[in-house]
């Protein structure tokens, strides 16, 4: 019959740590948002492969940032969720998660063809062929998701679908049996093992084929470097999913103030900064789109 009051940040906290999150979130949606607007500006952009796929990229990105953000925003306003509440927002987090690393795999293979298979390119990786691939995509990860809400429902108890989370609503709160947690990780890892082979096996091709006389070597250097970022980005995204875990570890030793300190500071360098990087890399390092983007970033100016 006893309740335990949950340490938390006093108001002087809270309006720090709101500030230093939402303004990067911010400048990062504005950024993200003018590159979807610059993708779509032109017929170029809109035809292109690569570019389609960099659409649906940082359509997944931006939708996964402002999720995350305004969940990180109602747990520090203290806004409690119920729990089948939580858990839609967190089917719907992950759905984007997984989308952003199944199209950068994607865009991996693109651009193995483009170095490996040069006279081939133009017939497989056509618009019509990319707009499947998304669609596929879309289609798989949805019902992945769809599997991962039936199976956390079906574990709720009747009491447990009425009652609100004590607490921030994050993985913790919404598996909180066995088979839905169990069936996350799997999911997750198995998504992530695939995404590391795929990238390791097309930089592979690519640097075999960079040794051939008949390959460009600046579009095979082009593509090598593109590759190590994308293993980069990999290793980020695997990074977000587990930090969650260490923090829990080391939580133990620590009180709940510094434990939530930590993982406010693991959200900002880990998820927000990441998905970012996208934009950066892509929309300036592409001599098509960067004075498009720079333009439209300055507000036509």
């Amino acid at each position: 019959n006893n309740t335990v009051e949950l340490q938390r940040e006093g108001l002087l906290g809270i309006v720090l740590f709101s500030v230093v999150t939402t303004l990067p979130c911010s400048v990062f949606l504005f950024i993200n948002l003018t590159t979807l607007y610059t993708l779509r500006s032109k017929d170029v952009f809109r035809e292109t492969a690569r570019y389609i796929l960099l659409f649906n990229l940082l359509l997944a990105d931006t939708l996964q940032m402002a999720k995350s953000q305004s969940l990180f925003l109602l747990s520090v306003c203290r806004v409690s969720l119920l729990y089948p509440v939580c858990a839609t927002v967190g089917a719907l987090y992950s759905l984007s998660h997984r989308i952003s690393s199944l199209t950068l795999v994607i865009m991996c293979v693109e651009r193995y063809i483009a170095v490996c298979y040069p006279l081939r390119h133009n017939a497989i990786v056509t618009t019509r062929n990319t707009t499947l691939v998304i669609w596929v995509v879309w289609t798989i990860t949805s019902l992945n998701v769809m599997i991962q809400t039936i199976i956390m429902f079906k574990f709720l108890s009747e009491e447990q679908q009425h009652m609100q989370i004590t607490d921030f609503c994050g993985k913790e709160s919404m598996f909180t049996d066995p088979a839905s947690d169990l069936y996350d990780k799997v999911s997750t890892y198995f998504l992530f093992v695939l995404g590391g082979v795929t990238v390791i096996f097309c930089y592979t091709g690519i640097i075999v084929a960079a040794r051939s006389a008949a390959t460009d070597k600046e579009s095979a250097s082009k593509a090598k470097r593109t590759l190590l970022l994308h293993l980069l980005q990999m290793g980020l995204t695997v990074s977000s999913t587990i930090h969650n875990s260490l923090v829990t570890a080391v939580s133990k030793s620590l009180d709940r103030v510094l434990a939530v300190r930590l993982q406010i500071f693991l959200y900002v360098s880990v998820s927000i900064l990441p998905k970012c990087l996208n934009c950066l890399i892509y929309g300036l390092r592409d001599k098509t789109i960067r004075p498009i983007l720079i333009l439209n970033l300055s507000c036509q100016w």
